[in-house]
This record gives C-alpha cells, sequence and structure tokens, in this order.
C-alpha cells in the first residue's frame, strides 16, 4: 500500500538555503519512487482555519518513504528546511482501493 510523507508548514523563510533545498529535493526522492502529490495550494477551506501550506509526498510504501526520510541524501539537506522552516512532518501509511470508513470499526 502507499505510504506518505505529510507537511504541514507554517513559516518558511525564503531564501538562498531554502532554494537549495527546493533544488536538491526531488533527487533525493528517486531512489524511493517518491513523488509530490501536493505542494502548496491555492487552498479552498471547507471547515476550521488555515494553519499552513500542505505538503504530501507519495511512496509505493511505508519502507521506501522511511528509508527515504533517514537517507544520507536527504540528511544532508534536512538542516537547511528545518533551520528556516516551522512546521510539522509525518510518514503515514495509506490505505488500499477497497478501504470503506467502516472498516475502522472492525
Amino acid at each position: 500500500m502507499p505510504a506518505y510523507a505529510v507537511g504541514i508548514i507554517n513559516e518558511t523563510r525564503l531564501n538562498d538555503d531554502i532554494r537549495t533545498y527546493l533544488e536538491n529535493i526531488d533527487s533525493t526522492l528517486q531512489p524511493y519512487e517518491g513523488r509530490f502529490i501536493i505542494h502548496g495550494g491555492p487552498y479552498l477551506w471547507m471547515e476550521g482555519e488555515p494553519s499552513g501550506d500542505f505538503i504530501v509526498i507519495e511512496f509505493p510504501n511505508f519502507e521506501f518513504a522511511s528509508h527515504w526520510y533517514e537517507s544520507p541524501a536527504y540528511r544532508a539537506i534536512k538542516p537547511l528546511r528545518t533551520a528556516n522552516s516551522i512546521g510539522t512532518i509525518f510518514l503515514v501509511q495509506g490505505v488500499s482501493s477497497s478501504h470503506h470508513a467502516t472498516d475502522i470499526l472492525v
């Protein structure tokens, strides 16, 4: 099943370090078959208050996602983001295409 790296970025200081991070992140994703499926807006907020920019990167499975996050290539550029942005990052397992909302009740 697919897995996702999700970021909710509340604040970013656009500078040379962030530019370098953005210029290099795609190459860190390639060995793990990661791809951006959401990277910012535009948004149409339906409920609640906006809390930041939303980023989602899809991977074939949770193992690929976690190996990407811990990879030497990503760890090398990660400080460029963490020093210049505030947000929440997490990995989450996707569900199968046959998933129904009631499956969590079992």
